[in-house]
């Protein structure tokens, strides 16, 4: 206790990287820096000089300060038997409590990390708005993710009802025609009984009436029986009930199962958007203008209306298909190093212009706005597009480097964009009232091996 109270932290604290002091040397000004971090610092300059005063050393290899690491070895060996002796967890460079949730680098921090120059001009908020955040959104998550699976738990169990239906139908029907032909064969039985009963009658008889009636009796003995038949068919067709079932099963779900090539990333749209993922029965991923949501403010959120998909290509050909009810949208690409707070600059794709744009309005019902960075922008009018609503495929070509858009109700090519491409590049939405990314419908294909 005695060092820390004589001494603060930031006199333990080496100036270049904010941390208590690890191998600390000493230069001529009376500054100490730890050893890595002054060697380091050096790298970058033409002469060695002090990082705080700038003053050169005389010495490339300075002093040990063996007082100074004495303290801060006693410092930590105190902070480390004070944490383990309570019973919260402290930040481990500072002793303190954590306080505070740094949304840049997603961590726990306490208020003198906060002040470091390592989370200087971060946005923090308090760990408890942190935790609850955290907490509000895995529960939203679980209950959607139960939703998905509840929809797939009924489909499945309604496939179940049909399919046993089906076996006790069949089940019904054969057991139905074994018993007519049981009784068919129960009367050929009976009616044969009556006849041998008939015959013995006949033979315990007298001899002159056995004799008048011998070629009677002769006759019925010799009457004709049907071979039995075997009935095809009487058992359960098991092979129809079991056969593929599973990929049968599987197969049908894609009725129901629909592909969306973009899935919007939650974590990045803007808190005047609402945002629906792809969940099964949905037949679009709808996006649209609304009063603001309460979402936290990460790093990764956009702003001024914008949303990023979720995943990112690196090559590849990718495309994806929306609508849009509205007049104002944009829709297109982005890097993932892209300026959260103004993507504007920064973004390649096409927007809706219409009536707004004074050069073309008088000739034109609908002009396409093609943005590029650091490009000029493009007009593009149309003449014969007087409808409400756009379809605009969007296919980016990572390889070749080219993004091009199709009007898809017209089946024409709209313009063709090329770029070198550096890093992962995400799909980028901006609307006002309406947009959606359109799905694909699942398919199966069977192969077959030699």
């Amino acid at each position: 206790m005695a060092c820390e109270s004589t001494l603060p932290e930031e006199d333990l604290s080496c100036a270049v990287c904010c941390d208590i002091f690890k191998e600390p040397v000493l230069l001529s000004c009376s500054h100490s820096f730890c050893k890595a971090c002054l060697q380091e610092f050096w790298k970058e300059k033409e002469w060695q000089e002090c990082p705080v005063c700038r003053r050169r050393s005389s010495r490339s290899e300075p002093p040990n300060n063996r007082a100074l690491k004495n303290l801060c070895e006693a410092f930590l060996q105190e902070r480390r038997q004070r944490a383990s002796a309570g019973s919260e967890v402290l930040c481990s460079l500072h002793g303190e409590k954590f306080k505070l949730f740094c949304l840049e680098h997603e961590q726990p921090i306490c208020v003198v990390c906060r002040d470091s120059r390592k989370h200087k001009k971060h946005d923090c908020i308090p760990i408890d708005e942190a935790v609850q955040d955290l907490k509000r959104q895995a529960e939203d998550t679980e209950i959607k993710i139960k939703a998905e699976f509840e929809q797939v738990h009924q489909f499945l169990r309604k496939e179940e009802e049909a399919k046993i239906a089906a076996l006790r139908e069949e089940e019904e029907q054969k057991s139905q025609t074994m018993k007519v032909k049981i009784e068919e064969m129960s009367g050929q039985i009976s009616s044969l009984s009556d006849t041998i009963k008939a015959i013995e009658k006949e033979l315990e008889a007298e001899d002159i009436s056995f004799l008048q009636n011998y070629n009677a009796t002769m006759k019925r003995t010799q009457c004709p029986l049907p071979d039995p038949v075997r009935v095809s068919g009487a058992l359960i067709d098991v092979a129809n009930h079991l056969g593929n079932l599973k990929f049968r099963i599987w197969e049908k779900m894609k009725e129901i199962v629909q592909y969306t090539p973009v899935v919007l990333d939650p974590n990045t749209v803007h808190s005047k958007l609402l945002c629906s993922m792809t969940w099964m029965g949905y037949d679009d991923c709808f996006v649209w203008g609304g009063e603001f949501q309460q979402r936290p403010d990460n790093p990764e959120r956009l702003t001024e209306g914008w949303v990023m998909g979720s995943e990112g290509f690196t090559s590849g050909t990718h495309s994806w298909d929306i609508a849009i009810d509205d007049e104002f949208w944009f829709a297109g690409v982005a890097a993932e190093s892209i300026n959260r707070s103004d993507p504007r600059d920064e973004v390649w794709g096409i927007s809706h212009v219409g009536s707004f744009n004074t050069d073309y309005k008088e000739d034109f019902d609908y002009v396409y706005k093609v943005s590029c960075p650091n490009t000029e922008t493009i007009y593009l009018p149309v003449r014969h597009n007087s409808r409400v609503k756009d379809r605009i495929r969007v296919q980016l070509d990572r390889d070749r480097g080219e993004l091009s858009f199709y009007d898809i109700d017209n089946n024409t090519h709209i313009h063709t964009h090329t770029h070198a491409f550096t890093g992962r590049i995400f799909p980028i939405f901006s609307v006002r009232d309406g947009l959606r990314i359109l799905p694909v419908r699942a398919s199966v294909t069977v192969e077959q091996h030699s």
